[in-house]
């Protein structure tokens, strides 16, 4: 295999098993399913440790699939099955745990995945260091996009685990040829058992969401019940057996029309089997779980799916909002709780954005006259309903009516409308909680977070994620003098992160929350990042100061236009804008990266201490949960300031086809 196509493959398989490592262990660890960017943290921390071992003697890349497979048996061995709530900060309900306490499990899954992708990351940097600098940049930019179009489409096909172990097996195989040692082979075939076994589980399938697991009761004869990534989600009832999402239509006034509904989160049909049974006429049924909507086609005992009223979609419901220009008699937010938060956003859920000031107000504008809106769900914390009581409050101008099931903070009904004659209260709406909390936005889209900060948890872990890859580095790559050099691009590492996250949360308020559009939007980056170093490569460049500049420029550009601006444009000239004003930012960023890693001496030294400070970006971005993710703008821009003065030494004005005058370095395995 010629060097080329093996650093394409190496840089493959290194994005590929991250993306996967994130997917697939929130899916067993339930911890991960609110943490997502901890396995990310990890990942960072790993390749960057590979990249600055890329010349030591031992060669560790052999024992990659060994510290894979023991990843995946402590997974499968040690599962965490658990719903908690805090004082400040919602992660799961209320159920008992099963399973390693958190701080054990974290650590370890933390220290599993960054020797994982220590070893895998020090086989791509042996071979990244054979070539010129942007050359192997290219290249591994190469692989990286064949790795998130290869993990979109184990998506898009909902393929169970196996099939990403045995894309990772067959590329191991590839890579190692002669040099698979027989614990390599041992381990990879491991892999593949352990997740064969777990594919293959009675009742569990897989969507580009979850693991789901069905099961009943009673020997069987009870109702199904659905968890999701081991937490228990949905059971499927008939109508008859729903009090609960009966309330709304009994808290609304005699003669109100009921005959278009809107439904929020349909999941496997309770509700839509509800609007049915109480008359509705048509039915728009928008759930954004492919998965979730099969399985209430096969197992509803009212078929409500089946029912020509109704008509379901499968999507954002956010995005939904903003594409349709329906207007409803009714409209249910109907216990639209994901469990899960949005890959590569360290507290963003799935349905954050349908629950803020302004996602409300989308929904009261699409009321018909005298339309009556409810949302419900098990809320778990008085101050939660309180907050959504307080945001229906200031979008309806009067308070709702409220139900509660089973005591405070448990099951309610909040129940509104524009026309107060639309309403059968039983009890107003009152704030237990004083002041209320204030209402989530589309800038600071947390509502399970008390108030703004950072909680005590995070902190802790923060701290001991700083500790932990100080040590490491410190003990794995050696001294850290020689990085001081690449301060730079340690600080270019930690804002092309925060900006990369600012670019996915844009576009999941504008175009939904769903795994295609975060599947396109870093396809997106990746490319834009491409044509970059292509167009350094073969253009000579402005001076720094002036690429410096541009960049700030962009960066401003995308803080005066807020995305919420964006939201009245039609879809496609909303896309038009919408890219425009984020993808601009990261072109540009990636000359001024492209024209200073094409000087560099040591290629491997310089990528290692750029993706480390990717990981400390990683940590920065929980600094949102305080300002919200449009002053992260902000942050960004003072980074790369911080780059400039810190890298203005090295940067001389850009010239065509730098890495071409530049001597290959070459990495030594001994």
């Amino acid at each position: 295999m010629s060097d080329k196509w093996r650093l394409v493959l190496l840089s493959f398989l290194m994005l590929f098993v991250e993306l996967a490592l994130i997917r697939w262990t929130g899916s067993n660890i339930v911890y991960l399913s609110y943490f997502s960017n901890f396995v990310l943290l990890g990942s960072f921390l790993g390749i960057g440790l590979g990249f600055l071992r890329a010349r030591a003697r031992r060669d560790l890349f052999p024992w990659a699939p060994v510290a894979l497979a023991l990843l995946v048996l402590f997974v499968l061995v040690f599962p965490v099955e658990i719903r908690r709530a805090g004082g400040g900060v919602l992660y799961y309900g209320a159920l008992e745990s099963s399973g390693p306490p958190r701080a054990l499990t974290l650590t370890v899954i933390f220290i599993a995945v960054a020797a994982t992708m220590t070893f895998i990351g020090e086989g791509v940097a042996r071979t990244f260091g054979r070539f010129r600098p942007l050359e192997a940049y290219r290249l591994d930019l190469v692989g990286s996009l064949l790795g998130v179009a290869a993990f979109s489409a184990i998506s898009l096909l909902r393929l169970p685990p196996v099939a990403w172990g045995l894309v990772a097996a067959a590329v191991f195989v590839l890579l190692l040829g002669r040099r698979v040692t027989a614990f390599a082979a041992v381990a990879l075939v491991g892999v593949v058992v352990m997740l064969t076994i777990e594919s293959v589980q009675a009742n569990t399938s897989w969507s580009p969401y979850y693991k789901i697991t069905v099961h009943r009761k009673n020997g069987g004869h009870g109702p199904p019940e659905i968890s999701v990534n081991g937490i228990p989600h949905q059971v499927v009832l008939p109508s008859v057996r729903n009090p609960l999402y009966a309330r709304p239509y009994e808290r609304t006034a005699p003669g109100v029309s009921k005959d278009r509904v809107l439904i929020v989160g349909a999941g496997t049909g309770n509700d839509v089997a509800i609007a049915l049974a109480r008359g509705a006429r048509h039915v728009d049924a928008v759930e954004i779980d492919p998965r979730l909507y099969q399985l209430g086609k096969q197992l509803h005992p009212d078929h409500p799916y089946a029912d020509p009223r109704v008509k379901a979609h499968i999507t954002d419901g956010r995005a939904f909002l903003e594409r349709t220009h329906r207007h409803y008699d009714r409209i249910l937010l109907a216990l639209p709780d994901s469990l899960t938060l949005v890959a590569g956003q360290s507290s963003l859920r799935l349905e954050s954005y349908l629950f803020t000031k302004q996602g409300i107000a989308a929904m009261r504008d699409h009321l018909a006259p005298g339309g009556v809106f409810a949302m419900y769900n098990y809320y778990r914390e008085q101050w939660l309903i309180d907050r959504y009581g307080h945001t229906l409050a200031q979008a309806f101008h009067r308070p709702p009516c409220v139900d509660s099931f089973g005591g405070q903070g448990r099951l309610a009904v909040l129940t509104t409308s524009i026309d107060s004659r639309s309403l059968r209260c039983g009890h107003v709406w009152r704030s237990a909680t004083s002041p209320p909390p204030a209402a989530a936005t589309d800038d600071h889209p947390f509502p399970y977070l008390l108030h703004r900060g950072i909680p005590g948890f995070y902190l802790a872990t923060i701290l001991l994620i700083l500790l932990a890859s100080l040590v490491a580095i410190r003990v794995g790559a050696g001294p850290l003098r020689p990085m001081v050099g690449y301060g730079d691009l340690f600080c270019m590492g930690a804002a092309f992160l925060l900006l990369e996250t600012k670019s996915v949360v844009q576009f999941a308020l504008l175009f939904g929350t769903t795994w295609f559009v975060n599947a396109l939007v870093f396809g997106g980056i990746l490319v834009t990042v491409l044509l970059a170093v292509e167009t350094a490569r073969r253009v000579r460049l402005p001076s720094p100061g002036a690429l410096y500049g541009l960049l700030l420029a962009a960066l401003a550009l995308a803080y005066v236009v807020p995305p919420d601006d964006l939201l009245s444009l039609s879809l496609g000239v909303r896309f038009v804008v919408a890219t425009a004003i984020t993808f601009l930012p990261v072109f540009i960023a990636n000359l001024v990266f492209s024209q200073r890693f094409a000087d560099t001496a040591s290629s491997t030294t310089a990528f290692g201490a750029n993706l480390l400070g990717a990981m400390v970006g990683g940590l920065l971005e929980y600094l949102s949960l305080i300002t919200g993710y449009r002053a992260l703008i902000i942050l960004v821009a003072l980074l790369y300031v911080l780059a400039f003065l810190l890298g203005r030494r090295h940067l001389r004005p850009g010239l065509a086809s730098r890495d071409e005058a530049a001597e290959p370095e070459l990495a030594h395995a001994s």
